[in-house]
Order: structure tokens, then C-alpha cells, then sequence
């Protein structure tokens, strides 16, 4: 059995890649403004990982 050559694939696919990249920038964004208003760095994080994990369960619903 011969071995694929594997480095020629993408490591994610493009909807993976678009829906993450969307998580990262609203995770951010929120971690910012949460931080600039005054909060702890800790609280901004949580912040931060909440926006992510919702953002990256909406656009996965909603990019087909």
C-alpha cells in the first residue's frame, strides 16, 4: 500500500479556516474591550474565550 503525499494538502479546509478566523477577530475584539473598560486582565480572558466559543458556534450554523 502506498503512502499519500500529504504536504500538498491544506491543513484545514477553507469554510474551517474562515470560521475560525471569524472566532479569533470577535475573541479579540471582545478581550480589548473588555480590558480597556477598566476589568482585570483574568476577566477580559474569559471574556475573550466566551466571544470565541459563541462566535465559532454561530458561524458554523450559519456558513454552509
Amino acid at each position: 500500500m502506498a503512502r499519500r503525499d500529504r504536504s500538498q494538502e491544506p491543513l484545514l479546509s477553507l469554510r474551517s479556516a474562515v470560521v475560525f478566523l471569524i472566532g479569533v477577530q470577535a475573541a479579540a475584539a471582545a478581550g480589548i474591550l473588555t480590558f480597556t473598560a477598566g476589568s482585570p486582565l483574568s476577566t477580559s480572558a474569559l471574556a475573550a474565550g466566551a466571544a470565541f466559543g459563541a462566535t465559532v458556534a454561530f458561524t458554523r450554523s450559519v456558513i454552509a
